[in-house]
């Protein structure tokens, strides 16, 4: 068996991912209160306790706001990088580990490679997870693809991708000016649009599993989703849509060597 994943949930109101190889198990962002987190893991028969380590994307709140306390409370060790720590002053931490050059590392038996994206965050990294034979993606809050991370992220076998926003729906929408600007600029978020060219550029035919994740609840439908994607949910083995309040249970990706 290679990789597992499953999501706490998914969107502008709390993001987290559960990451696991054995009896190892990674939890990639934690925007969630404790009780929240404690509740939305047993969902998914886990406890913090079970977790290994927590990793950081970036500092916004809904990615940040619960992994400080959460680390304290079962100490646990966190990845991240220097430009994340700065950005904020989450205090006392149990065991810090910064993420340097975005070089990979290995936590348990699980390689993780960080991969620098353009976002409205001091020093953002979305991850690459390799174990066992298999491979996972995770590439959400990001407002441009670049060719470093096409060729990150190329060759997943398993990918949980953002596809934030309609643009359509984003211009006539209640977001101020400035928001609006910010969501669907070059340092906000994908839209439906960019996540299906990204796909179409890197390749989807070997993917077992593709989520579509970080979908707006304002800014954005499963029906416009689906209509963006549709030529890749038709090849895809499996694909699923996130949603914030329940995220999406446990899924296996199939080793298949390297």
């Amino acid at each position: 068996m290679g990789l597992r994943f499953a999501s706490l949930g998914s969107g502008s109101k709390g993001n987290g991912t559960l990451v696991a190889s054995g009896d190892q198990c990674l939890l990639v962002d934690c925007g969630f209160t404790i009780k929240q987190t404690e509740r939305r893991m047993l969902r998914l028969g886990m406890s913090p306790a079970d977790l290994t380590a927590i990793l950081v994307t970036h500092e916004h709140s809904d990615h940040l706001s619960g992994v400080a306390p959460l680390a304290r409370k079962y100490g646990l060790p966190i990845y991240l990088t220097p430009g994340t720590l700065r950005a904020r002053d989450i205090g006392k931490l149990p065991q810090v580990h910064l993420i340097e050059g975005h070089q990979p590392f290995v936590v348990a038996d699980i390689q993780v490679t960080p991969v620098a994206v353009p976002h409205d965050a001091r020093e953002a990294a979305q991850y690459v997870f390799r174990s066992r034979g298999s491979s996972l993606g995770l590439l959400t809050d990001l407002g441009t693809v670049t060719p470093h991370v096409e060729s990150h992220f190329a060759g997943c076998d398993a990918l949980v991708l953002e596809a934030n926003h309609d643009p359509q729906m984003l211009a006539q929408g209640p977001y101020p000016p400035s928001l609006k600007r910010r969501v669907g600029g070059a340092y906000g978020h994908l839209s439906n649009q960019q996540a299906a060219g990204f796909l179409q550029r890197v390749g989807y035919e070997q993917l077992q599993h593709l989520v579509v994740a970080h979908i707006s609840e304002k800014n954005n439908t499963l029906e416009l989703a689906r209509s963006a994607l549709a030529e890749m949910l038709e090849s895809v083995e499996n694909c699923i849509f996130a949603c914030q309040q329940d995220g999406f249970d446990w899924l296996t990706v199939e080793a298949r060597g390297y």
